[in-house]
């Protein structure tokens, strides 16, 4: 299925910036040139976080997997087209799910690993999902168990498969699934035109007041890598350290596809802590290692080869960065939540440089490159701060199917740009990243949205959701709650009230503070920066 407009898919075409070749082939055609290259690494912990005891595979071998697999999905019964879920964390069996959907030329879903029951339920219910991968277990979370209870839910879906050790009744388990049928699974790839065109996956914007299905076909993808792959001088053959799951722009963007189109090794990493990633990272001797923005300085310092490089992650939540030298090729990586990314070699300033307004090209941001990428922002109206705007080969759709787009924050503008929605700030030279610190929640919606679900708890007359810096990990969520009169709020069962709303885990905030009342801005407005200053200055709060 093609989403986008005709006439803009042939002017990328023309330009150099999209080819006829999709994700899977990007694989394919490594396996046939190296075979016996090491492609596929599970983080020697695998068994701590997930079930399933750490595989590596060559190309050769994952290839004759990903057909075996892309077989068994047309086997029963899902054909191009079909949309199907995933929720599972950064393992070997995880990536070769997701490639074998894309060779069998279904539309992959993922879904953020913090999203509870309810969430995943609305979102494959909006895009008729016909199938959902999920893994045994997340730490201690049985996604398993929840993914059963959703199928149960949604009658569109008709198949659930399980990966890990511990799958539940009622899932089919996808590995020995495969080897019962060994070699009788004989994969016939299809033939329709121009395959880089059509849509590969259903990402979800969370930047807004509610989730927004977010599409990119195959090109889409690879634009977006481009400019991580030239601006971080990732060579050919490169042992890269991915520890961003495969839920979005940042893990599948900043690490997926550039590992695709560089043919290297890709080391899974489930972050567990910094000292894990980094000890992760020298064991391998990583080329290249993905790290949050907020991190990068503590893990330059960590790591032991000079000649790795940093993809140091910004997004639309992080604070400022820190102003540093670092000892190795440090590339800062801004991501404007699912719509877009660029990256920047920080070179040997200590400052982290501007986002530029305007056209953003191909190879080592050369003129003469294809451009990726055109940003510009909206006008700022009575003091409010300007919206992002984007467009490009690198910028996908908005909308899926039965999904009413017009009703939705996130939309086109008539002058062919994507209005994002993400409050940015200007800055000389353009824009201080994207977003602005203190306004977003990390990997979820904005504040406002969650501050109703803290205030529907029973005894509160108001609450407000707000940001808190922390030296780990870069941002943390507080609320401060405003019980009624005569009230005294019990944070235990805050939390407990939350959990059993199902709220998802990016929701829960870090700790609660109680207040006679919420500080406001002279437009009544909440000042969540009133409460981000109070509570930096308090040694605890009540949790």
């Amino acid at each position: 299925m093609k989403a986008t407009q005709e006439s803009l898919s042939k002017e990328y075409h023309e330009s150099g910036a999209w080819s006829d070749v999709p994700l899977d082939a990007l694989f394919g055609k490594t396996a046939a040139e190296h075979p016996d290259r090491l492609a596929l690494v599970d983080a020697p912990d695998r068994e701590t976080w997930t079930g399933g005891t750490p595989r590596q595979l060559t190309y050769a071998e994952a290839d004759r997997e990903i057909d075996r697999l892309a077989a068994f999905y047309n086997t029963v019964g899902l054909t191009a087209d079909h949309v199907i879920g995933v929720q599972a964390p950064n393992t070997v069996d995880t990536v070769i799910a997701v490639l074998a959907a894309l060779r069998a030329d279904l539309i992959v879903s993922p879904l953020p690993l913090h999203w509870r029951q309810k969430n995943v339920l609305e979102a494959l219910n909006s895009i008729g999902a016909k199938g959902f991968i999920a893994a045994d277990r997340v730490e201690t979370r049985e996604v398993g168990a929840a993914a059963r209870d959703v199928a149960a839910d949604l009658f569109s879906l008709r198949f659930v498969f399980g990966l890990g050790k511990d799958v539940p009744d009622g899932l089919i388990e996808l590995g020995p699934m495969l080897a019962e049928m060994g070699d009788d699974l004989q994969f016939s790839p299809s033939e329709r035109p121009d395959p880089a065109d059509h849509t590969a996956t259903i990402c979800w914007s969370r930047s807004g007041e509610e989730n927004v299905p977010v599409t990119r076909c195959h090109n889409h993808w690879t634009s977006a890598a481009q400019m991580v792959v030239h601006e971080a001088h990732i060579k050919d053959a490169s042992t890269v350290v991915l520890p961003y799951s495969l839920s979005g722009l940042t893990g599948l963007g900043g690490g997926l596809v550039p590992w695709l189109m560089t043919g290297g090794t890709l080391h899974l990493h489930h972050p567990t802590s910094l000292a894990n990633l980094a000890a992760h990272a020298n064991e391998v001797d990583a080329d290249v290692v993905m790290t949050p923005g907020p991190l990068a300085q503590t893990l330059d310092r960590k790591l032991t080869n000079s000649k790795t490089s940093l993809l140091a992650a910004w997004n639309i939540a992080a604070p400022h960065p820190t102003t540093f030298v670092a000892r190795r090729r440090l590339v800062d990586l801004h991501l404007a939540d699912e719509f877009a990314l660029v990256a920047k070699a920080r070179g040997p300033s200590a400052k982290m440089k501007p986002t530029a307004l305007g056209k953003h090209n191909g190879p080592n941001g050369c003129e003469s490159g294809p451009a990726l990428l055109e940003i510009a922002v909206t006008d700022e109206v009575d003091d409010h701060p300007p919206t992002l705007l984007v467009k490009g080969p690198m910028v996908p759709e908005v909308g899926w199917r039965t999904i009413n787009g017009d009703q939705r924050r996130v939309r086109w503008e008539g002058t062919g740009y994507l209005n994002t929605n993400i409050k940015v700030e200007l800055v000389d030279d353009g824009l201080a990243g994207f977003g602005i610190p203190g306004q977003y929640a990390l990997g979820t919606g904005n504040l406002e949205t969650i501050d109703r679900i803290y205030s529907s708890y029973p005894g509160i007359r108001e609450a407000a959701a707000f940001i808190v810096e922390d030296a780990v990990l870069g941002a943390r969520m507080y609320a401060a709650l405003v019980p009624d009169p005569g009230h005294v709020p019990d944070a235990g069962a805050f939390f407990a009230y939350l959990d059993a709303e199902g709220v998802d885990l990016a929701k829960i905030p870090h700790r609660v503070l109680i207040l006679q009342s919420l500080p406001r801005n002279d437009d009544g407005t909440i000042c969540r920066e009133r409460l981000t200053m109070r509570t930096q200055r308090l040694p605890a709060a009540v949790a």
